[in-house]
């Protein structure tokens, strides 16, 4: 910087005018400069490697307006297109898929769903692994499409809402205990078998048992006794013939001489007792019985 002297004269004077007495200079120069310049120089660098890099990763992770790769933000939530993997828990309040295609979970492990309350405490949990599927809850059920529910486990009872329980196997159902239902019938075509192999077969109702078989035969085979007993009421067997086969034959012997054996007598009403065997006919000596 140069600093001048001026001097002020009045006309008709002449004066010469003043030499420069003092020059300043104000720069950076030498090797400040040089530093300088190459820092600005590293900064434009690393300006355009940042850049550089931020580019990439958009490109890479393919951010777009809408969302970042297979992942848009729509107005109601979050959309994922392909396949997708979560390295930690998810947290949703509804999961589903497109209209066209289905919802799959896979995993090399398990899949396990859990439903927790306010207090964070696990209330249902659903767990498919590679051998078996099991749920913990209160209560299991499945629906129908119109809400009907069609399946409920709880901890009291199995309850089967369906119209018609079938049973497909070869060797067709085991129960261990009881089993109480209205009605058990055989597919068409299909015989009906009810057996117990080690045990007694009961079969008990307050208003009766209905045993029916409209195009066969129904068969009650047991290695010891069959009985029917009716504690208050009749033993009524209508049919067009009724046959026991089976039943001893006495020789003809001498008057009197019964051989143990017993005749079975029939009265008009339908009721059946036991008459001592004889040569001819017994029945009509104890024809009392029928009164």
């Amino acid at each position: 910087m140069v600093r001048e002297q001026y001097t002020t004269t009045t006309p008709g004077t002449s004066l010469e005018r003043p030499k420069n007495e003092y020059v300043y200079k104000i720069g950076i120069y030498g090797w400040r400069k040089r530093c300088l310049y190459l820092f600005v120089l590293l900064l434009l660098i690393i300006l355009v490697v940042n850049f550089s890099l931020t580019i990439w990763i958009l490109k890479v992770m393919w951010f777009s307006p809408t969302g970042m790769g297979h992942l848009r933000v729509t107005k109601e939530g979050l959309r994922l297109e392909g396949e997708s993997e979560f390295l930690f828990p998810l947290y949703a309040k509804e999961i589903h898929s497109r209209v066209d295609s289905s919802l799959l979970l896979q995993s090399t492990h398990n899949v396990t769903v859990n439903a927790r309350n306010s207090n964070g405490e696990v209330t249902g949990r659903l767990n498919v692994g590679p051998k078996m599927v099991e749920f913990h809850g209160q209560q299991f059920q499945i629906n129908s499409k119109d809400g009907k529910p069609l399946f409920t486990v709880d901890e009291n009872e199995v309850v089967i809402g369906t119209d018609k329980l079938r049973v497909t196997g070869p060797e067709g159902a085991l129960f261990e205990h009881s089993v109480e239902t209205p009605l058990v019938k055989a597919e068409a075509f299909k015989q009906l078998r009810l057996e117990s192999p080690t045990r007694s077969l009961s079969m008990d109702a307050p208003r009766g048992i209905n045993m029916k078989a409209q195009a066969g035969n129904i068969e009650a085979l047991s290695q010891m006794d069959i009985k029917l007993q009716s504690s208050d009421g009749v033993l009524l067997l209508d049919a067009e013939t009724v046959r026991l086969p089976r039943l001893p034959e006495g020789a003809r012997g001498g008057s009197g001489i019964s051989q143990g054996l017993y005749e079975i007598c029939v009265c008009p009403d339908g009721k059946l007792y036991l008459s001592v065997a004889g040569v001819g006919s017994t029945c009509q000596e104890y024809s009392r019985v029928c009164q």
